[in-house]
């Protein structure tokens, strides 16, 4: 089954990434893996500080990821699949498209300000010929309706 992957926080260019991907599979018969990307905390002295730190920083991305799933289904009727990791970003989606070989796009939003955001830079440009699948960059300056068109 064609799947797109996702890679969504919490602005608006993962938001118009999540529309497009999930208008896409509906009109594939595709699915939709969203990934969440949990920031790797700052090292921190103390063991119980830290671990603390980053049970809450993966909550917040879980209730993130729960609301743009049920966003998701109630607009489009699709099911996605959840993924929660912490790391580096880069490595993270690199270990996941490793690991599921049946992606058929990497779906990402462009921020729509002057810098694209991380993962846009580096998959647009220094990895951009070694992915195993298609890169899909989803402006997020478009409209609901003009994203609707595109796909």
């Amino acid at each position: 089954m064609r799947t797109y992957l996702v890679v969504i926080d919490d602005n608006d260019a993962a938001r118009a990434a999540l529309r497009f991907a999930a208008r896409r599979a509906t009109k594939t018969g595709g699915a939709v893996e969203i990934l969440a990307l949990v920031p790797q905390q700052e090292f921190v002295q103390w063991g119980a500080v830290q671990a603390t730190m980053e049970e809450e920083a993966r909550l917040r991305a879980e209730a993130m990821v729960a609301q743009a799933a049920s966003a998701l289904i109630e607009e489009t009727g699709v099911m996605p699949s959840i993924t929660v990791r912490q790391g580096d970003p880069v490595a993270v989606v690199r270990e996941l498209l490793a690991e599921q070989p049946h992606v058929a796009a990497l779906v990402l939003g462009a921020a729509a300000s002057g810098n694209p955001g991380k993962l846009v830079s580096h998959f647009a440009g220094t990895d951009a010929g070694l992915l195993p699948c298609p890169l899909m960059i989803v402006p997020g300056s478009l409209s609901d309706e003009a994203l609707d068109r595109l796909s």
